[in-house]
């Protein structure tokens, strides 16, 4: 069955919010320089590249990413595809031919197109979901929505849609790259690296045709 990995990979340019600080990836060891193995240092926040926000990231009695349902992360996921749009509206997601009970929703859009372009600056006028496509998503029963940048909700004012959906129970992947994934029904796996306590952490996100 073909497998299709969907994760960004983390780079020392790959782009983070702005006024985070930069991935640090560096050889603490190497068997080229004399040493008995070779070892890495990674030091970076838990919202780069592919990643999984949990409630604990915007509410102050969420669930942190460890105890997300896994049952959630991995299953039946619908890819929509829409090339053409600024923001994600509910108007937009009401076009959509979506298979009934879809609880997992990945949306492409062209800022899949970055992450094929390796553009290691922040992009500001990314496109994201606006708070009606949140509730939206909420009054569907959507359990997870997955989008292509660093957030779901817009640069200028993303706690609105976090909130929604969080409040909510719907997890939220973010940093997906959907550039090479035809829109249809796939089965999705993404788990978070289990961080005790922690509002978010990677992931390695990949999809198979179902």
């Amino acid at each position: 069955m073909r497998i299709v990995d969907i994760s960004v990979p983390l780079r020392a340019n790959t782009p983070t919010w702005p006024g985070s600080p930069k991935i640090l990836l560096h050889w603490t060891k190497r068997l080229d320089a004399g040493d008995e193995y070779n070892n890495t240092h990674l030091e970076c926040e838990t919202h780069v590249g592919t990643h999984v926000d949990a409630p604990l990231h915007f509410l102050e009695e969420g669930t942190s990413v460890d105890k997300l349902s896994l049952e959630m992360l991995v299953g039946p996921a619908a890819v929509a595809y829409l090339p053409e749009v600024s923001a994600v509206t509910a108007s937009e997601l009401d076009k959509l031919t979506l298979p009934s009970n879809t609880k997992r929703l990945l949306l492409r859009t062209r800022n899949s197109e970055l992450w094929t372009t390796a553009i290691s600056e922040f992009t500001k006028d990314y496109v994201s979901l606006t708070s009606d496509a949140a509730h939206w998503i909420v009054r569907q029963g959507v359990g997870l929505v997955g989008v292509d940048y660093l957030s779901v909700g817009s640069y200028e004012d993303g706690v609105t849609t976090h909130r929604i959906l969080l409040e909510a129970g719907v997890i939220i992947v973010e940093g997906l790259n959907l550039a090479e994934v035809q829109p249809g029904n796939y089965e999705l796996i993404c788990l978070p690296i289990c961080l005790a306590g922690a509002e978010a952490a990677p992931a390695r996100a990949v999809l198979r045709a179902r």
